[in-house]
């Protein structure tokens, strides 16, 4: 297999008050290859979103070097960074982010728009998209109309509209009940193993690891090594 994201002694740092320095991550070297479904998992607080943020070009690193698909992305610029995103990455947020105003296949098909592809072939792609996730017959519900499972699976199908290289998904299941997450989980999976699609989540949960092919542990900023290697060893 080969690699899609790969970082290298990644840093993160934030400054409180102006003054104060407070470590994110400490000293990140990960690999994640093609067709991976990853699980970033960790304590609350331990830089498990932090991390995700950082491959997903949200924020930047205070030092290391993140690499995908061969491209060096920390010597991007703001604009190259934005069409980077735009083109190659899709985001799953646990607050679902969809436009209220927007009906279900409107959210999905909005980042072809903002691509500039006719507004037929968005339409029939968003449609599409949504029978893959199984709401082919929700797709004019308005947000307000669909439950919280429905509207997460309207955002998955709104994260696949751009073809995007790598899903990044900080953790989707956080507002959603144990069917509902499950429904989510195995709908990822699905389409990890259909498309092959590189998905990076962040979760909290310890059932949701049966789901991945791996488990990256972050603990206190920096890789949870012991963990890790315990987790492997049950496997």
């Amino acid at each position: 297999m080969t690699a899609i994201i790969e970082t290298e002694h990644l840093k993160k740092t934030y400054t409180m008050g102006g003054k104060i320095e407070v470590p994110a991550l400490k000293d990140i070297t990960v690999s994640i290859e093609k067709g991976e479904f990853v699980g970033i998992m960790g304590p609350s607080g331990s830089g498990k979103s932090t991390l995700l943020h950082m491959l997903g070009l949200l924020d930047r690193q205070s030092g290391g070097n993140i690499t995908i698909d061969g491209t060096d992305v920390s010597r991007l610029t703001d604009q190259e960074r934005t069409a980077f995103r735009l083109h190659r990455l899709g985001y799953v947020f646990q607050d679902y982010a969809l436009v209220s105003e927007l009906t279900a296949v409107e959210n999905v098909y909005l980042p072809c728009l903002v691509r500039r592809i006719g507004q037929r072939e968005c339409e029939r792609k968003g449609l599409d998209l949504l029978t893959r996730v199984g709401l082919g017959n929700r797709a004019d519900h308005l947000f307000t109309e669909l439950s919280g499972g429905e509207q997460q699976r309207v955002a998955i199908a709104r994260s696949l509209a751009n073809d995007p290289d790598i899903i990044l998904a900080d953790e989707p299941c956080a507002n959603l009940d144990t069917e509902n997450s499950r429904i989510v989980l195995e709908l990822f999976k699905k389409v990890n193993e259909d498309l092959g699609q590189t998905i990076v989540m962040v979760t909290h949960e310890e059932w949701h690891k049966t789901f991945f092919d791996r488990i990256i542990h972050v603990r206190d900023g920096q890789l949870d090594t012991e963990t890790e290697d315990e987790a492997c060893r049950q496997e």
